[in-house]
């Protein structure tokens, strides 16, 4: 059992909200919105309601576009009816005594005409194909090659930048407590930020500090409705997923988290692996080291930690909290069963995307 010193179990403010724990829940594409519409439903609201016990719920990736879209069945926050069911989850969380944020998401290139408004090609910052990267268009179709995307215009860039703002303000409308910007995963924000996606030429492209431009524009588009102290961004700068690489990734996140920290978000969310828990190399010390010396806000852990692990890290000071993913999706009370050491319950990856309640809420809680 975790004795009760252990500081997973104490509050936090993280900006000016209070957090009863440091126990949070990572944001977890589960591929379960109600269709056509891509719209948050009923089952949704149980299913984060179940999980209001996290010191924070950050929510699943959220396209705040059509064009930002790139895979079946990820909900949206561009429609009315997206909104009106988020409003859904939102309640059931706050009713249950939770905290929820939006996590505002665009793909860019990891998207097929098939997924986007009248079959377009997916936008980048650059027309280069990731390799090896997949999404899924349909249950028929199963998992398909992402092809070569289209290079944004230089005039187009702000249209995107407002996608993200309209996104900001519609889950304010929706009732969330806060928003988290997704720039890891190799989605189009991390796609400006590393050398190997962006090859562009004009003030977006080249230096690290062209490459950071839009990014950078995105925050302050929604700090903007925000405020910086419900602002918060993930990124993932050791992340190989889609096909991601950058040549300086201390000198790149070092030189954002500088920037960020001007700014005054509340949080920087760092995916510490290369993806999904594959930490088989250590953490990137170095890297970990220049984010920490440059933001002074708060520094949220990602990456297949363990209870005791997490403790560790806060309590040497590498960070100040820790999300945690697949152990939630099993755990709806992970929490307290950390709390009292209780087992925990195995997850089942068949049923991590698509379907219904099975491996969704029908995980049983200690109670």
């Amino acid at each position: 059992m975790l004795e009760e010193k252990n500081v997973l179990h104490y509050p936090f403010t993280l900006g000016d909200l209070q957090l009863p724990n440091r126990v949070l829940m990572g944001p977890l594409t589960r591929s379960r919105s109600k269709q056509p519409g891509d719209i948050p439903w009923d089952l949704n609201a149980s299913y984060y309601a179940q999980r209001a016990g996290a010191g924070l719920i950050l929510g699943e990736a959220t396209q705040v576009s059509p064009q930002g879209k790139g895979y079946a069945f990820t909900p949206g926050i561009y429609s009315d009816d997206q909104v009106e069911g988020w409003r859904k989850v939102t309640t059931a969380v706050h009713d249950a005594g939770g905290r929820i944020y939006a996590q505002l998401w665009h793909v860019g290139r990891i998207s097929r005409p098939e997924l986007q408004p009248a079959g377009q090609q997916p936008v980048a910052p650059s027309a280069i194909k990731p390799l090896g990267a997949q999404t899924f268009i349909d249950e028929k179709s199963g998992m398909l090659e992402v092809l070569e995307p289209r290079a944004l215009s230089t005039e187009e860039i702000p249209n995107v930048v407002e996608q993200f703002r309209q996104g900001a303000i519609n889950a304010q409308r929706a009732g969330f407590d806060g928003v988290e910007i997704h720039g890891a995963n190799g989605y189009l924000i991390d796609q400006f930020i590393r050398s190997k996606s962006n090859q562009r030429t004009d003030e977006y492209g080249g230096s690290i500090a062209n490459r950071l431009r839009f990014p950078l524009m995105v925050v302050d588009a929604v700090v903007d409705v925000w405020g910086i102290e419900r602002t918060g961004i993930r990124v993932s700068p050791m992340g190989t997923f889609n096909d991601m690489h950058d040549d300086d990734p201390a000198a790149t996140y070092g030189a954002f988290a500088k920037e960020l920290n001007s700014r005054g978000i509340a949080f920087i969310e760092v995916v510490e692996d290369s993806f999904q828990g594959n930490a088989s190399n250590g953490r990137p010390e170095a890297v970990i080291k220049a984010i920490r010396e440059n933001f002074k806000g708060t520094y949220i852990a990602n990456g297949n930690y363990s209870a005791e692990e997490a403790q560790q890290r806060i309590d040497s000071g590498l960070c100040d909290l820790v999300t945690f993913g697949r152990l939630f999706i099993s755990n709806p009370d992970l929490p307290q069963r950390f709390r009292e050491g209780a087992p925990l319950n195995d997850f089942d990856e068949g049923t991590f995307y698509r379907g219904d309640e099975r491996g969704y809420t029908d995980y049983p809680a200690l109670d």
